[in-house]
This record gives structure tokens, sequence and C-alpha cells, in this order.
């Protein structure tokens, strides 16, 4: 069974982004990357049976709509086991405080250290396996 990280922004750029910096693992087929472009979009995929096993979601804070914060005790809900790292422009206290405080395992600020994520991305692999 393959690996799948979910990315949830409502940026159009971001899948472009991510695909591009994970382009070698994602062509090695070490894992899959699929994406959502809203809250509510994200809670369906994860709520879906899929052959693929989820091993983390990254989200966005701010989107239209439900947030990434309203969005977390919910995907927790849904499933407790997958960790969920929370992405903002605005890396203050009180919204990491706010994440953490509602099950996320970590907090990146834009623009995403890509070398970091990926350390996280390859810890979760090595979970998986």
């Amino acid at each position: 069974m393959s690996v799948l990280v979910l990315v949830v922004d409502d940026e159009p750029d971001v899948e472009a982004l991510f695909r591009q910096q994970f382009r070698r693992d994602l062509r090695a087929q070490r894992f899959v990357m699929d994406f959502a472009s809203s809250a509510s979009d994200a809670l369906a995929r994860v709520g879906s049976p899929t052959e693929h096993s989820l091993i983390l979601i990254l989200s966005d804070i701010n989107m239209p709509g439900m947030t990434g914060l309203e969005m977390l005790p919910k995907v927790k809900e849904m499933r407790p086991e997958v960790p969920v790292i929370m992405i903002t422009a605005y890396g203050d206290a009180d919204t990491k405080r706010k994440a953490l405080e509602n099950g996320a395992t970590d907090l990146l600020t834009k623009p995403i250290d890509f070398a970091t994520l990926r350390q996280e991305i390859d810890a979760r692999l090595e979970q998986a396996a």
C-alpha cells in the first residue's frame, strides 16, 4: 500500500510548488501527494476510504469558509493517528498555541522551509514502513 500526504491550501500555486519541491520523491513513488483546496474538501477526503495510507496532513490556517484551525479538531476526531502540521504566514505565539492545543503536531511559517518539511515526511515514512 502506498502512503499519502494530503496538502490543504486554497492558493492555486501551492500544488505546483509542492510537486516541484518533491518531484524526485513523487517520481520514485516514495509517497503520493494529494491536494484539497478547502477544509471541507479535505474533510471529505479524510473520511473517504482510499487505497493509500494517510501519513500526514499539511494544512494552511487562513482559508475562506472553514479555517485550518476550525478543521483541525474535526480531522483529529476522524483520524486521531494522523499527524497534522499547520502552515501559516503569521507565526505568532497565539496562533501556534491554538494550533497545538487543537491537536496539531507542529506549525510551519511561510515561506516554507522545505528541508525541514522533507525531514518530517521522511520520519513519517519510516514510521509507516
